[in-house]
C-alpha cells in the first residue's frame, strides 16, 4: 500500500488510461480519464459501492499512460481491454460474428454473406445480427437478380443460367450497365427501399398473367410474398432515411443489456441484444462496450444515437465519451434530450430492460440448475451441502415500528409457507445488531424447543457486525453452530458481496453465476418481506394513533370501530347513523367523522 501512496503523489492532470493489477501483476481492470490524478485517486478514498469494493479488493499496483486528448483516451482504452482481456472490464465477445450482406467490386460482381469487412471498395450492408435473415436476404436476391454465383468463372455454363439466376459471363458478354442497373437495385433494396423494388416486381407479375406466363408470375408472387415476410419486424420508421444505429442499456443485478437498433434508409430492420455481467461505473462501462464495437469496423451509419448519462453516474473526471466517440469514428453522435430521436433511444432502453427481465425469468425456472446453485455455494463456503436456507432482514425507519422478517429457501427455491415475521419487541431505536440478536434469539429458542428442522445456512442482512451479532447468540446463548453469512448491498439497495468465514471475510463469486444469482433472489425476498410487513404494521400504527387522539375513543372502541367499518378511510366515509349500531351517539358521530376529515389520511412511504 505504500508503493501505491508513492505512485498516487506523481499522477499527472492530464487526460489517459490506467490499468489496474492484482497480487500476480495480472491486469484486472482497464479505465480511461479526463483527468488521471483525479479518476485513480478515487479508488483509494472513501467508500465505494459493492461491484467497485469488489474490484478495488483485488487492486495491488496499477500502471497509467498520459494520451494527449480524451479521444486517444477512447481508442487507447478499447485497445488494451482487445489486448489484456481484463476480468472486470466489459468485454465485447461477438463484435467479429455479425454478418454482412457484400456485392464485390469486380467486373462481374457477386453478391455474398461475409462476416470480415475489407477496405477492398466492395459495398457492404448490415451488420445482420440475425445470420440465419442475412442468409434469408441473400436467397431472396439471388432469386431477384441474376448476378453470377460460382467464385472463379468457369468454363461452360451451369444450372444457375438454366434457371435464369445467372447471366452466364462464363459464355457471353455482359454489359456494365447491366451490372450497375441490379446492383443499383440491390443498394436501394438492402439500403430499405423494399417498397419501390415490391411494385416493379409486382408490375412484372401482372405483365406475366397477361402474356399467360403463369410459372413466371407465379415466381415473382413468391417474390413479394418473402419480400412481406422479409419486412415484418419494421417497426419505426423517420422521414429523412438515414442509416443508424441507436444505442440503449439496463443494469440490474449487477449485469447490463446493450440493445442496438439497426435503422437503414429510416426504417428499423433489425436489433441486437448483448448481456454480461459488470463491475465498474454503468455508463463508463456502456461506452466501453459502444467503443469496441465500432473498433476495427469501417461499415458505419450516418448518425449513432446514445442515451444520456445519469445524473448519480456524472463523474467530473470522466471523459466526455460520446464527443471523443465522433471526434474519432467521424460519425455524428447525438445524445437526444427530447423528440422522435429521444423516443428511438428510449425504445433501446425498454428493450435492453425487457432482455433483462428474460434472463432472470429463464434462470428461477431451470430448476435443475436452481438446486445445483444451493450446492455449489455451499462448496464455495466451506460446507459440504446447503439445502435449507434461513434468511434475515430488518426494517424501520428511524426507528419506528421495528420488525424483521426471515424467508426459507429449501433446494435454491422460497418455501413461503415456512416464512416468518417478527415485531421486534426489547430494542429501541434504530439499532441492526441489537434487532438481529433479538430476532436470531426468538427464531432459535423456538427451534430447540419444538424440535423444528435445522438450517444448514443462515443468511443475515449485512457485514461483519451483523454476522457476529448472529453468531454470539447462537454459539454463546443456544450453543448451535450453524454457519452464518452475510450479504453486502451497494450504494442501490442490490446484492454486492458475500461476507462468510470466521472471522468474516468477502467471498468471491462470478457475478454471471448461478449462486450468485441465487444470493440476489434470497436478499430481494427477504427484503420485500420484510418492507411488505413494515408498511402493514406502519400504516396501523397510524390508524390507532389518530382515533386515539379523538376525545372519547379509547382502546376498546377504537377496536369495534376498525372491526365494523374495515378501515379508517371507511369510519372517515360514513354518515351518523352508520355508527348507531356501535352505541354511539350523534355528537360522538360527528367528534370522529370531523377529526378524521380535518386531515387527508396519511401516506406510506
Amino acid at each position: 500500500m505504500e508503493r501505491i501512496q508513492h505512485k498516487l503523489a506523481l499522477l499527472p492532470d492530464s487526460p489517459g488510461c490506467y490499468l489496474m493489477k492484482n497480487k500476480e501483476g495480472t491486469i484486472i481492470y482497464v479505465g480511461k480519464a479526463k483527468v488521471l490524478k483525479n479518476r485513480v485517486r478515487s479508488y483509494f478514498t472513501g467508500s465505494h459501492d459493492g461491484k467497485t469494493q469488489l474490484l478495488v479488493s483485488e487492486i495491488r499496483d496499477f500502471e497509467y499512460i498520459v494520451t494527449g486528448s480524451n479521444m486517444e483516451a477512447l481508442i487507447l482504452e478499447c485497445n488494451l481491454i482487445k489486448e489484456h482481456h481484463p476480468r472486470f472490464n466489459i468485454l465485447l465477445k461477438d463484435d467479429k460474428t455479425f454478418p454482412y450482406i457484400k456485392i464485390t467490386n469486380e467486373p462481374h460482381p457477386r453478391l455474398e454473406v461475409t462476416r470480415r469487412v475489407l477496405k477492398d471498395k466492395a459495398k457492404y450492408f448490415g451488420p445482420y445480427p440475425n445470420a440465419y435473415a442475412a442468409q434469408q436476404t441473400k436467397k431472396l436476391l439471388d432469386r431477384m437478380y441474376p448476378l453470377r454465383k460460382c467464385n472463379v468463372i468457369p468454363k461452360e455454363v451451369c444450372l444457375y443460367y438454366h434457371i435464369g439466376q445467372c447471366l452466364a459471363p462464363c459464355v457471353q458478354e455482359v454489359a456494365k450497365e447491366t451490372y450497375e442497373s441490379m446492383t443499383q437495385e440491390i443498394t436501394s433494396f438492402l439500403s430499405g427501399g423494399h417498397e419501390e423494388i415490391k411494385k416493379e416486381l409486382q408490375r412484372k407479375m401482372h405483365e406475366a398473367a397477361e402474356e399467360l406466363q403463369f410459372e413466371r408470375a407465379k415466381e415473382l408472387r413468391d417474390q413479394i410474398i418473402n419480400i412481406d415476410a422479409l419486412m415484418e419486424k419494421q417497426k419505426i420508421t423517420v422521414n429523412d432515411a438515414k442509416d443508424r444505429d441507436v444505442f440503449g442499456y439496463a443494469v440490474d443485478k449487477g449485469w447490463m443489456c446493450v440493445q442496438i437498433l439497426y435503422m437503414r434508409q429510416g426504417k428499423m430492420i433489425e436489433r441486437h441484444a448483448s448481456v454480461f455481467p459488470f463491475y465498474g461505473d454503468a455508463y463508463g462501462d456502456f461506452m466501453s462496450y459502444v467503443t469496441q464495437y465500432y473498433s476495427d469496423n469501417p461499415a458505419l451509419p450516418q448518425e449513432i444515437l446514445l442515451p444520456e448519462q445519469p445524473e448519480d453516474q456524472d463523474d467530473p473526471a470522466s471523459i466526455d465519451a460520446p464527443t471523443a466517440l465522433q471526434e474519432w469514428l467521424g460519425v455524428k453522435t447525438l445524445v437526444p434530450q427530447r423528440g422522435l430521436k429521444r423516443q428511438m433511444t428510449k425504445m433501446a432502453e425498454e428493450n435492453a430492460r425487457v432482455s433483462l427481465d428474460e434472463k432472470f425469468r429463464l434462470i428461477e425456472r431451470d430448476e435443475e440448475r436452481t438446486s445445483k446453485a444451493a450446492e455449489n455455494l455451499g462448496k464455495a463456503i466451506g460446507l459440504e451441502s446447503v439445502s435449507r436456507i434461513e434468511a434475515f432482514d430488518n426494517s424501520n425507519i428511524q426507528g419506528t415500528n421495528p420488525v424483521s422478517a426471515m424467508v426459507v429457501f429449501i433446494d435454491g427455491k422460497p418455501a413461503k409457507k415456512e416464512y416468518r415475521k417478527y415485531k421486534v419487541k426489547t430494542v429501541q431505536g434504530p439499532d441492526d445488531y441489537e434487532t438481529m440478536r433479538e430476532v436470531i434469539r426468538r427464531r432459535y429458542e423456538r427451534v430447540l424447543k419444538e424440535n423444528l428442522p435445522r438450517p444448514d445456512l443462515i443468511v443475515v442482512d449485512g457485514g461483519k457486525g451483523q454476522i457476529s451479532a448472529a453468531t454470539d447468540v447462537l454459539e454463546n446463548e443456544l450453543a448451535l453452530f450453524i454457519p452464518v453469512c452475510g450479504l453486502v448491498k451497494d450504494a442501490k439497495h442490490k446484492t454486492a458481496q458475500l461476507m462468510a468465514f470466521d472471522p468474516p471475510e468477502p467471498v468471491y463469486l462470478p457475478r454471471d453465476s448461478q449462486e450468485f444469482y441465487l444470493l440476489q433472489r434470497i436478499q430481494d425476498e427477504v427484503h420485500r418481506f420484510a418492507i411488505s410487513f413494515h408498511r402493514e404494521q406502519r400504516a396501523k400504527s397510524m390508524v390507532t394513533s389518530r382515533l386515539d387522539a379523538i376525545p372519547g375513543i379509547g382502546e376498546k372502541r377504537r377496536k369495534a370501530l376498525l372491526k365494523h367499518f374495515g378501515s379508517l378511510k371507511k369510519i372517515k366515509e360514513a354518515s351518523v347513523e352508520d355508527f348507531r349500531p356501535l352505541s354511539i351517539g350523534e355528537k360522538l358521530a360527528h367528534e370522529i367523522i370531523n377529526a378524521l376529515r380535518d386531515e387527508d389520511s396519511p401516506e406510506e412511504s
